[in-house]
């Protein structure tokens, strides 16, 4: 748990809620609880305090079991806490349980993520595709949600079509589900027929967790202006871009990050999105390697690219951020086995240049490496391109 913290005037304040299971640990819990606080932060809420809870599983009515339930309202109560949020979905019956016993607004992760995508949205694709998506994980706690909704006036987890239609039936959340997922068939025909006139240029698509810094290395590669900043999915639309590497020009897409329990709703809705993943010649994994466990986050990329179909695509990763890697020298006469803490980046690079040749160390913030990065773009690119066009080699 983490001590109280003053609230910043204007934001919501939140406390958060993860529990410790046999598959997963306490650090593990620690550091979901760490992503949640940014996801929170992101989405304008104020962390003020967490709670974890040991449990075999989580309860079927109360998640975290009635004691700790009741710890947890007395504090929200005490305190005035405006939302509660838990770190893993949230069954109907846990819902309304639990919003009982708080008497405040309850978001579980899935919500959470939801409402930052609504918020994000700037196109009519990615606002029809987020709607989908809050629509189909609403369709099963409709009976639960309307009476949550009318006792809130907006807010973090508001917004959407919970805050439009609070007497909406499932009749007509069904009929709307069926609307857009037409509306989105007809973007996607024509997302296609943008595709396809588009020639038969080389195409790299840059992927990778959310907050990595793919928007800033695409920026620097193509000299362009995309939105990038230091919050969770800061970049939720698809963006094309030329860039040209020493008279070879090819096709750069920076796409929306990825995220551990992604809501499947959204990897739903979000596949017309990365259909620009699947059209890929080159894949350009970007990792955090300042992270503290970049090596999980590489992995649920490359299960969610396996999900879509993609995972045996030819890909090179990009370990970005170099400049924030630090870690603690053990003293010599330290005897205590080493932590992830004292490993540093020169034994990092030792040991991913064994397990794989295509990676390479980057900062797009201060430019290291970019060069070389350069470099390698080109080789790749250039290889793909002459098995295409064998005989178009005046560009080299």
């Amino acid at each position: 748990m983490i001590e109280k913290k003053k609230k910043t005037e204007g934001t919501e304040t939140a406390v958060l809620v993860g529990i410790v299971t046999q598959l997963q640990t306490e650090m593990q819990t620690t550091e979901y609880l760490d992503e949640l606080a940014f996801l929170a932060h992101t989405a304008g809420a104020q962390e003020v305090k967490r709670f974890t809870q040991k449990m075999n599983a989580p309860h079927h009515t109360t998640f975290v079991g009635t004691g700790k339930l009741q710890e947890i309202a007395n504090y929200i109560q005490e305190n005035q806490i405006d939302t509660a949020i838990f770190d893993d979905e949230l069954s109907p019956s846990q819902f309304s349980t639990i919003e009982e016993a708080f008497k405040c607004k309850v978001l579980d992760r899935t919500t959470l993520i939801l409402d930052i995508f609504a918020a994000r949205a700037q196109t009519a694709h990615a606002r029809t595709q987020v709607e989908l998506a809050q629509y189909q994980y609403l369709l099963p706690r409709l009976r639960g949600m309307w009476t949550h909704l009318e006792r809130q006036q907006g807010g973090i987890g508001m917004r959407g079509p919970g805050e439009k239609e609070i007497e909406t039936d499932r009749r007509i959340v069904r009929d709307r589900i069926s609307f857009l997922k037409k509306e989105l068939e007809k973007i996607d025909i024509q997302k296609a027929v943008q595709r396809k006139t588009r020639g038969e240029i080389v195409r790299v698509a840059l992927v990778g967790y959310t907050n990595v810094g793919k928007s800033t290395l695409m920026n620097l590669l193509s000299k362009s202006d995309i939105f990038a900043e230091n919050k969770l999915f800061a970049t939720l639309d698809t963006t094309v871009r030329k860039v040209v590497i020493d008279n070879l020009p090819f096709l750069m897409t920076d796409t929306v990050g990825f995220i551990r329990k992604l809501p499947h709703h959204l990897v739903e809705s979000f596949k017309s999105t990365l259909d620009e993943t699947r059209e890929a010649d080159l894949l350009l994994h970007v990792a955090d390697i300042s992270h503290p466990n970049f090596e999980e986050q590489v992995e649920v990329v490359q299960q969610t690219l396996a999900e879509l179909g993609v995972g045996d695509k030819p890909s090179f990763l990009i370990f970005n951020k170099i400049d924030n890697f630090s870690f603690v020298k053990k003293d010599e006469d330290d005897l205590t086995p080493a932590s992830r803490e004292n490993i540093s980046l020169e034994e990092w690079q030792q040991k991913w240049f064994a397990k794989t040749q295509d990676c390479i160390f980057i900062s797009a913030k201060k430019k290291q490496n970019i060069d070389t990065l350069r470099g390698i773009l080109y080789a790749k690119i250039k290889e793909i391109h002459q098995v295409r066009y064998p005989y178009n080699n005046f560009l080299y």
